[in-house]
């Protein structure tokens, strides 16, 4: 079932359009199964600093978890798994702001590995997930064009940030595996760069943590891809798919424990009820 509520009830096609027409807010995306989420503390989180940095005013996040509720059940959706999708709309001149949820069927299931193209890009506010995406399913659909399945966005000073609608992780070379490292290299690497911190990559880091796998953040310049393990994508549709190249480069290593052990350290995140 497919449905918009706003503000906690269904929402008026006549207000919706004057709403969307203004296109300026921030939202999240999140896969509800049997009335629950992983990481939805982490997807407020997003939706009340989006609203510090967007309306520069406090959301409460307890009447938003209340309109998720109220649409969820409205979907008939307590049962079974569909993607939410949390909006704050307002005036970037001030007033009051509206908060939107639609709920629809699930995704269609995540590709089992991607090829990505790099393009020198670097969206606007990139640490929002502001409803301004243009640039980012344009660049998507060049690089599918190109016969990719995503495009990799490089900074200008040649630094990998993220993808179009997923962060990017990379499997160190300098570790054998990835089990714990101890006191040696991390075996997992987050970019360096301008980019929005994804909720399914804090519950991956968070995760490894407990299992005792260290991750760091550092620079990656696109020159040096080529000396990692491997790569990975993750957002909360696909929480690990893996990168089978970049480019003109081709990832040769078996990363197929690795994957499984990042696969199963999302899946050591506990569901939340909405």
């Amino acid at each position: 079932m497919r449905l918009a509520h706003l503000n906690g009830s269904p929402a008026a096609p006549e207000r919706l359009a004057v709403l969307l027409a203004g296109n300026y807010g921030h939202f999240t995306s999140m896969l509800v199964r049997d009335g629950r989420v992983r990481g939805l503390g982490a997807h407020l989180d997003r939706l009340a600093h989006g609203n510090r940095v967007l309306f520069g005013t406090d959301l409460d996040v307890e009447v938003v978890r209340d309109y998720l509720r109220r649409a969820v059940t409205a979907a008939g959706a307590r049962t079974g798994a569909v993607t939410a999708r949390v909006a704050v709309l307002g005036d970037p001149a001030g007033g009051s702001t509206e908060v939107l949820v639609t709920v629809r069927p699930p995704s269609a299931a995540p590709a089992t590995a991607v090829r990505l193209r790099s393009v020198r890009h670097e969206r606007t506010l990139p640490e929002v997930k502001h409803v301004g995406t243009f640039d980012l399913h344009h660049h998507a659909r060049q690089a599918r064009l190109a016969g990719f399945d995503d495009a990799l966005f490089v900074t200008a000073h040649g630094r990998v940030s993220e993808t179009s609608i997923r962060n990017i992780g990379f499997l160190d070379s300098d570790t054998g595996d990835t089990g714990g490292t101890g006191g040696g290299s991390a075996a997992i690497v987050w970019p360096e760069a301008p980019a929005l911190a994804g909720v399914t990559q804090r519950l991956l880091t968070e995760a490894l943590a407990r299992l005792g796998v260290a991750t760091r953040t550092r620079p990656v310049p696109l020159a040096d891809v080529t000396s990692m393990r491997g790569a990975f994508v993750c957002n909360a549709g696909g929480p690990v798919v893996p990168v089978t190249g970049i480019d003109d480069m081709a990832f040769s290593t078996d990363t197929t424990g690795a994957m499984s052990m990042l696969a199963q350290a999302y899946d050591s995140t506990p569901y939340e009820p909405v």
